[in-house]
């Protein structure tokens, strides 16, 4: 994805992430299912796995995802790029939390900085403070 709209999507992001209380409240009834999923550290694969089984998010499924979306695998941007573009689609249905791996010291020693930097050369270090700013 173009450098430009991955930073359109991170300021989006932002902006509705800072309308959000510090503490999600997700309730739900026995004919509503919600998906809990948690750490899924750069691994596209399982994230393609669990929406095949469990379908996409929509107004009829909900998901929650608890933080580790970053480090270790490789398509860390690219988790974060369709979480985030689903959050924005169903701010309703799709809840992020953040881990211990959305932190700029740990996306050092772990590899989402690496990765960043490697696949947007030109414009990786404002991508990166704009993760860490949405982080």
């Amino acid at each position: 994805l173009h450098a430009r709209y991955v930073l359109n999507l991170l300021h989006e992001t932002r902006k509705h992430l800072k309308q959000l209380p510090n503490i999600s409240h997700v309730s739900t009834c026995y004919s509503e299912e919600i998906t809990v999923c948690g750490d899924l550290h750069g691994q596209l694969d399982d994230l393609f796995l669990i929406f095949y089984k469990n379908g996409l998010p929509s107004p009829s499924k909900s998901y929650v995802f608890n933080g580790d979306f970053v480090d270790r695998g490789k398509q860390s941007l690219e988790i974060l790029i369709l979480l985030f573009t689903f959050l924005l689609i169903y701010p309703k249905e799709v809840h992020l939390n953040r881990g211990n791996h959305e932190d700029h010291m740990v996306n050092l020693r772990y590899g989402f900085t690496k990765e960043v930097m490697q696949k947007y050369k030109v414009h990786g270090k404002k991508i990166l403070r704009m993760f860490q700013n949405v982080f």
